[in-house]
């Protein structure tokens, strides 16, 4: 089929999702995607020709493509597996594409389920923030046989700045996971520095200063820049709750394949206590405040 003529569909118009519906409306492809509360605003995608859709049969019976951007593995197994689900109503061919984030073990165990029901799959997680998905300038990391990272390519690059193939199949969650932890595990060091730095009364700009021109700088650092100089989010908006998940998720691989995550489980817990303390929907920046007001005995 031509990859112009494509009939997509999406599940998962959340903040990232709805940046990656709005570029493939933009390029023209055909877009059906389903309707749900947890659906940012669709009012402009509606006018732009995307179309609702009321269940997952209805868009599975549409769509040569299937885009999943939902939470994570308990999500993208409830999308698949319940009744009523994709699997059920999947077309033989149907393409899906999972952009969540996600645990590799349970990619694998999903992709072999959608291969035995006559679909093909490829894991195909994100990097970078919403406002990169609005502007069309997501980093996508890839797992799956190399003919099918051909042929989907195309339709990544709507909404993607920079697409690497990572591997066979679970490669790409992997590659997210490692990712996602050495981003939010930087930037959990860096909230805990920067609450410190309030406590001894260094001026923020000085210690951007130096940490820029440092050992410190780089994305991260500057995606918090504003919020350490004047206590803006915009840059980073992510939540606290979905780091702790992604972390989470890190540790639960790093634990199936042995590997040593003394550093991530110190990670995992200041973000676990962050969420305990009722900041999970708070963004990922506001935890130097937390941090910053923690008068528990130094260990």
């Amino acid at each position: 089929m031509n990859a112009a003529t494509r009939r997509i569909g999406m599940i998962g118009i959340g903040m990232m999702g709805h940046g990656i519906a709005s570029n493939i409306v933009k390029h023209g492809h055909p877009l059906a995607f389903l309707e749900h509360p947890g659906n940012q605003p669709v009012d402009a995608l509606v006018a732009a020709g995307a179309r609702p859709m009321p269940a997952i049969a209805a868009l599975a019976a549409e769509s040569d493509v299937v885009i999943l951007c939902v939470t994570g593995s308990p999500e993208v197994e409830s999308v698949l597996f319940k009744a009523g689900g994709l699997l059920a109503s999947l077309r033989p061919g149907t393409l899906i594409v999972d952009c969540s984030t996600a645990i590799p073990s349970s990619t694998l165990k999903i992709a072999d389920a959608v291969a035995k029901a006559g679909g093909r799959f490829i894991d195909a997680p994100m990097t970078r923030t919403p406002k990169e998905a609005a502007e069309g300038r997501l980093n996508v990391l890839v797992g799956g046989e190399a003919a099918l990272f051909a042929e989907i390519r195309p339709l990544l690059a709507c909404f993607a700045e920079n697409i690497v193939h990572a591997g066979p199949v679970g490669a790409g969650h992997r590659m997210k996971l490692l990712h996602n932890y050495v981003s939010l595990g930087f930037s959990a060091v860096l909230a805990e520095a920067a609450a410190c730095a309030q406590r001894a009364d260094v001026d923020p700009h000085v210690f951007m200063e130096v940490l820029a021109k440092g050992g410190g700088g780089g994305v991260v650092l500057e995606r918090l820049r504003p919020y350490i100089e004047s206590k803006e989010i915009a840059a980073f908006r992510f939540s606290i709750s979905n780091a702790l998940k992604d972390i989470g998720y890190y540790t639960t691989m790093a634990g199936e394949m042995g590997a040593s995550m003394a550093t991530a489980q110190g990670i995992r817990q200041t973000l676990e206590g962050a969420v305990a303390a009722g900041l999970g929907g708070a963004a990922v920046p506001e935890l130097i405040d937390l941090l910053a007001s923690d008068t528990r005995p130094a260990a």
